[in-house]
């Protein structure tokens, strides 16, 4: 097992707003209840729907024929990175992408009744959430961690593993790839024990990662944004640099080594050591994680 070398403990959370809830109903006064929208923070599972409601199926022709411009070099990638696409994209990948999304949430359903059902009773139990700093995404839902509520004498009895939020137990089943984004990084025991957990997850080829062809959601994503960049530049449209290289803009540090790697070397770092810097944040970044070049 490698040695996690990033020590990071973020500061207490703060909640802040951003877009336009479902009102529920109101117990007083004060205390309005709305529904909010949560996107698991640190994993991401395959897509069901992208982009937009599409399904990713019908994607399987484009990103075929992304592969043939990757092979014939038209399309503006690295070959390393190119090199290592094209053999996720040859074959129906938007139907593999598709299938396993459908599997990821029915696993996450299934965790949900498991840990939510009280033993001996009808009742269920309620959820607990942890809002990270960056606290809505661009969809307007909460960035969080969820986890069961336990009672305080369950917790008496239970480990920190026993207590897993569902962020974790998604990629310890293999349906979730962790998805680390500074600074919204875990603090160093709890980034511990996700890297354990996705590191068994991929050697044990548990969940997508039993096909070698997966793509995770963020590189199915990102090749869809590829394709129709390459595909400008085939019908002779003029794109400036940043146009052409839109489709990737994170950096990527190996939390074991502390090396960071341009945008397009993230495939070098394995997946459970990933974590993605915007440039903006690489600065910071750099000095806060004590990150070095890679070689």
């Amino acid at each position: 097992m490698e040695k996690v070398s990033i020590f990071w403990d973020p500061k207490g959370q703060e909640v802040d707003y951003l877009g336009s809830k479902n009102y529920l109903r109101t117990t007083d006064g004060d205390t309005p209840y709305i529904s909010v929208a949560i996107r698991m923070l640190s994993i991401d599972t395959p897509e069901v729907h992208y982009p937009g409601n599409q399904k990713p199926s019908k994607q399987d022709a484009n990103l075929s024929q992304l592969a043939n411009w990757i092979k014939d070099g038209k399309a503006p990638v690295n070959k390393g990175l190119g090199d290592y696409l094209y053999p996720k994209l040859v074959s129906e990948s938007g139907t593999l992408q598709e299938e396993q999304g459908i599997k990821a949430t029915d696993k996450f359903n299934e965790i949900l009744d498991e840990k939510l059902n009280i033993h001996g009773s009808d009742q269920k139990r309620g959820v607990f959430i942890y809002a990270a700093d960056e606290h809505f995404d661009q969809y307007g839902r909460l960035l969080a961690y969820m986890s069961p509520k336990y009672t305080e004498k369950d917790l008496a009895s239970m480990s920190r593993e026993d207590r897993a939020t569902f962020n974790l137990l998604m990629v310890k089943s293999g349906w979730a790839a962790t998805l680390l984004i500074y600074p919204s990084i875990p603090k160093h025991i709890d980034l511990v024990m996700l890297q354990k957990a996705a590191k068994e997850s991929y050697e044990e080829k548990r969940g997508c990662w039993a096909n070698p062809n997966t793509l995770t959601g963020y590189e199915f994503r990102m090749c869809v944004k590829l394709y129709e960049i390459t595909k400008k530049l085939v019908s002779g449209k003029k794109l400036s640099s940043k146009e052409k290289y839109n489709w990737i803009s994170r950096f990527c540090a190996d939390m074991t080594t502390r090396e960071i790697f341009y945008p397009q070397e993230y495939y070098k770092v394995k997946p459970y050591n990933r974590i993605f810097i915007w440039p903006d944040d690489v600065p910071e970044a750099v000095g806060k994680m004590n990150l070095m070049p890679s070689e």
